[in-house]
């Protein structure tokens, strides 16, 4: 009868609605992810926002629930170093200038992505809410790791929202190939056309990104084995990812291999707003 097919798309409709928990990373990864968390409610699922409560743009919104916890640090000290991290890469120098300055920047944005993240997993209380809520999956952009982290101890399935992960950290997750005659490494200037001087160039690239990953996303290892009680790797974390949503597009991206589960998600990088004539 028409009542009892309304009935079951209604049900239906109440099915297909889920519970999602964000874990997001501030700034403009932040921006972007906000896009799709406003049509996901649209769509009826119900969104949990997990942030700390010093920011610069992840702010409170209708369309999702805020979770907030302390940290121990002030949104002027945050802005400071955002801009210090930024600024070195249009210094000009010599290539161990430009290193060492690198490493500098890196360093004490790791310290921050890292003492966030410990806060988070050392408050019980959120914690406690967060294993009693019955989420259905988590979004997070693995570039900070500490969504990886709650999905591993929620047993979550986890999808992950990204531009992309220093240091080819996704391809080697992923165990997607990355040639360096065919695949370019970023800031090299180089295209998928090289010649060998160039393919050797695109091979050394990847020498001093080894170095820098490893004191960049080694803490969150350790952050991440103390808290689950079990010896976890970066790619440990990373593995675990259901689905990966690539913010970029083949017109403005080099060919490459892909796995399965990675998809090209480009124009989901700003918010799409009328311009008046």
């Amino acid at each position: 009868s028409p009542r009892a097919v309304l009935l079951l798309l209604s049900l239906l409709g109440l099915a297909a609605a889920g519970k999602l928990l964000v874990v997001p990373v501030d700034g403009s990864h932040w921006l972007s992810m906000r896009e799709v968390l406003d049509i996901l409610k649209q769509k009826g699922h119900e969104v949990v926002v997990v942030a700390p409560e010093v920011t610069m743009h992840i702010k409170p919104s209708k369309n999702f629930v805020m979770k907030r916890y302390p940290v121990p640090y002030t949104k002027e000290h945050l802005k400071a170093e955002f801009q210090a991290f930024f600024h070195f890469s249009f210094e000009q120098g010599s290539f161990l200038e430009r290193l060492v300055k690198a490493y500098q920047g890196i360093k004490r944005i790791t310290n921050f992505g890292v003492s966030s993240c410990g806060h988070l997993l050392q408050n019980k209380e959120l914690i406690r809410y967060l294993e009693e809520s019955k989420f259905d999956a988590i979004l997070t952009d693995p570039v900070l790791l500490c969504g990886a982290i709650l999905a591993k101890h929620l047993s979550l399935p986890s999808v992950y929202f990204l531009r992309g992960v220093p240091c080819g950290l996704d391809f080697d997750a992923t165990q997607c190939p990355r040639p360096p005659s065919y695949v370019p490494r970023g800031f090299t200037q180089l295209t998928d056309h090289m010649i060998f001087l160039q393919r050797v160039k695109n091979l050394l690239h990847d020498i001093p990104d080894l170095f820098l990953c490893n004191f960049a996303f080694e803490p969150y290892s350790k952050l991440a084995s103390e808290f689950l009680q079990q010896d976890l790797t970066v790619q440990d974390l990373l593995r675990q990812a259901s689905v990966w949503l690539l913010r970029f597009d083949f017109v403005l991206e080099y060919p490459r291999p892909l796995m399965p589960n990675i998809i090209p998600i480009g124009g989901l990088n700003c918010a799409h707003k009328e311009l008046s004539q």
